[in-house]
């Protein structure tokens, strides 16, 4: 009897160890609490400290240039300094240690399956640690206008006379303007190149300064429309204090699941490039494309698209191609010399891609310029082409195309209306929604279901103008015109475009966001014949936010939207109380709707509303929780923070993915794709890539080139 009690206690011991291992193996072979790290033949991992002890927080950064693209991985030490860098190809490797408060440790020669100890160094001082703080803490420190300034009152020193408060003057220091493009707080911005030369002010500087490369028009006329002297003095002053050691608050350390993130990063393109997107699967189904390639848009830059194969650690391009021969580069010559590229022409784009997206065939559309801008007869006036008659266009400066990896085949689609965003619905046309990019008065779509059975551009296609239900009799009537009175018998056509653009997987409505201030949301039901029965309603963003720009819709139909004024918010029609059509509905009606959510980091000196100083280009919304946050988690870009943020509705928190490295990351768009369900964190993960237009800007200078990143969530620090 006591033989039988041995043996099944023995059973039962091995039974538990087993369920042991499978536990640990479930969590991700969590590392106790006091022990070494343990690491397979493919993890580097050890312990940071400083002279102050194990260095919690902070990020351990593994390169390589040994694999065909250059690979760098990022992972952040737990509570006791101990860090685990997962899963790296067989290379060597430079390893070193970068956190907020230290200055970069000396890169240590290391290959996976090694244990090493780091040793953190820390600053010398708060200027020296600062030189690693996001750009949003070094732009904090520029000195807003009082709001006493405002309105404008023009004259050769003062704002200009459009500028009625000071949020319409930071939406354009923002994300309608100077940041659209790149950020401003980074070393590239915050210091005068010496190669621009020497000039009797710093103001004048200045104003050299936003001539240089092929931009400088764009930026000057900006810089014009603002009030050029005052502004070009505020820019002066700020840089003049940071040249004399002004530094700005410390940021935070990654806490709680911000340590748990794993960031890897592979250079694609080249350094003259610059991204605006890329795409790694279709939106509406994440498990497409698994493991497959991700492709990217490179805008004004560059006639091809990157392809990066992140097994094999690869690059690629596809070639784009035009239509007509004639059509001309988007982008023209330097207005002055860059300090960074002299007079060379570095932009050359004639197709100026500009937003890819994934179909559920694995096809890969994009909006792309095909011919010069003239359109043909049949989007005209006199067209006997349904759309034209509603609305005639006599141009377009963006259409489609689409690259079939199977056939390694590019085609060409010419649009009547010029696009610039594009998303797919969940139809059974598979219809391709457009924006125009903030520019024209119509929302564009090609049905692509005719468009392959047909291949007919004219007929797969079309268009409607914005009209608000005013008389409230829920369809579509005659209206009136944008720059005559509302006549409460009639409907009302109002002259908004739209920039970002999505369709609603709750209802098949298609919102849009219309810049300006304080900028509004738009809903455009379609109909059965959306040429002819679209009807739109308008949200106008309340205050203390303005300025929204990128936009996505969650599963249950609630859209996000992000702010220039520092916020992150949804608009939930299903909370609306009152009348959402009808003569009064012209964008002040639901303001219940509405939600902000203030960013993470400082706000402006001399800026005392609610908000931050980073700028938020687009936003993203993790319906299928490709992440491991939970389906529908909002996330938007950090623009000016080297980050993407994830937003939990519930409690109004941020997690921070922090990309230290390189310095200066500015993302435009992300998607996320489930690589394997089985696989846990392994098989999941954000897709983004470094959107500026001024890669040199970023740490690295000329050298350095855009990349791709992917973000992982493990569930600990040292999570294999």
């Amino acid at each position: 009897m006591r033989t039988k009690r041995v043996f099944y206690a023995g059973i039962a011991m091995v039974a538990v160890a087993m369920f042991l291992t499978a536990s640990l193996t479930g969590l991700g072979a969590r590392q106790a609490a006091g022990q070494a790290v343990r690491v397979d033949n493919d993890d580097i991992g050890g312990v940071v400290t400083s002279s102050k002890g194990p260095e919690a927080g902070v990020w351990v950064i593994a390169e390589t240039t040994d694999l065909p693209t250059k690979f760098i991985r990022i992972v952040v030490t737990d509570d006791q300094g101990r860090y685990l860098v997962p899963d790296l190809p067989k290379a060597n490797y430079k390893v070193w240690v970068r956190g907020y408060g230290l200055v970069d440790s000396q890169p240590v020669q290391s290959a996976p399956g090694k244990n090493l100890n780091l040793t953190a160094v820390i600053a010398r001082d708060a200027r020296a640690a600062a030189q690693y703080y996001p750009g949003n803490y070094w732009y904090s420190l520029m000195k807003i206008p009082d709001k006493n300034e405002f309105p404008g009152k023009g004259g050769a020193n003062g704002l200009a006379e459009n500028l009625k408060s000071q949020g319409e003057l930071l939406h354009l220091l923002k994300t309608d303007s100077c940041e659209s493009c790149h950020q401003v707080g980074s070393k590239g911005t915050r210091e005068i190149p010496k190669a621009l030369g020497t000039f009797p002010s710093s103001a004048a500087a200045w104003e050299r300064r936003v001539q240089s490369g092929q931009a400088g028009g764009q930026m000057l006329a900006s810089i014009n429309g603002m009030g050029k002297q005052r502004v070009l003095s505020m820019f002066a002053d700020w840089t003049d204090r940071i040249a004399a050691g002004e530094v700005p608050p410390a940021p935070p350390r990654p806490q709680g699941m911000e340590r748990n993130v794993v960031i890897t990063q592979w250079d694609w393109a080249d350094p003259k490039s610059y991204l605006h997107d890329e795409i790694a699967t279709d939106k509406r189904n994440p498990t497409l494309n698994a493991n497959g390639p991700i492709f990217g848009s490179l805008e004004l830059s560059s006639d091809y698209l990157p392809v990066l194969d992140p097994v094999r650690n690869t690059t690629d391009r596809v070639t784009v191609p035009v239509r007509d021969p004639n059509t001309t580069p988007a982008s023209g010559p330097p207005v002055k010399p860059s300090a960074y590229w002299g007079d060379e022409n570095i932009w050359t784009s004639k197709g100026n891609v500009h937003n890819p997206m994934f179909d559920g065939k694995g096809r890969v559309w994009f909006t792309s310029r095909i011919s010069p801008n003239d359109n043909p007869a049949f989007c005209k006036e006199g067209s006997s082409n349904p759309s034209a008659k509603v609305m005639p266009l006599s141009q377009a400066t963006r259409h489609l195309a689409v690259y079939d990896p199977k056939t390694k085949k590019v085609t060409l689609v010419g649009t009547c209306f010029s696009t610039h965003h594009l998303v797919f619905a969940e139809d059974a046309n598979n219809t391709l929604w457009t924006s125009s990019g903030g520019g024209g008065a119509v929302v564009g779509w090609l049905n692509t279901k005719m468009f392959d059975e047909t291949g007919n551009e004219e007929k797969a296609q079309g268009w409607t103008v914005l009209v608000l239900d005013t008389n409230g009799n829920e369809k579509r009537d005659a209206y009136t015109e944008p720059d005559q009175p509302v006549d409460p018998k009639k409907d009302h056509r109002i002259n908004a475009s739209f920039y970002g653009v999505m369709p609603s997987p709750a209802d098949g409505s298609v919102w849009g966001t219309v810049l300006g201030y304080p900028g509004s949301i738009v809903r455009l039901n379609p109909g059965s014949d959306p040429t002819n029965t679209a009807l739109a309603e308008i949200y106008d963003v309340p205050a203390p936010g303005f300025s929204p720009r990128g936009l996505d819709v969650d599963r249950n139909g609630v859209v996000w939207t992000v702010l220039s004024s520092g916020h992150f918010a949804s608009f939930d029609r299903r909370k609306c109380k009152g009348p959402l059509n009808g003569p009064k509905a012209t964008g002040q009606q639901c303001k219940e709707g509405w939600k902000l959510y203030q960013t993470p980091g400082p706000q402006f000196k001399n800026v005392t509303d609610p908000g931050s100083a980073d700028s938020h280009y687009y936003d993203w919304v993790d319906q299928f929780d490709t992440f491991g946050l939970g389906k529908n988690t909002p996330i938007a870009t950090g623009n000016d923070s080297d980050s993407l943020l994830a937003l939990d509705p519930n409690s109004g928190k941020f997690t921070v993915l922090r990309v230290p490295y390189p310095n200066g990351f500015f993302a435009k768009g992300m998607d996320g794709r489930i690589d394997d369900p089985k696989a846990g964190w392994k098989g999941k993960g954000l897709w983004s890539t470094w959107a500026t237009r001024a890669v040199f800007h970023n740490e690295g200078g000329t050298k350095n080139q855009t990349k791709v990143v992917k973000f992982q969530l493990r569930p600990d620090p040292l999570a294999k």
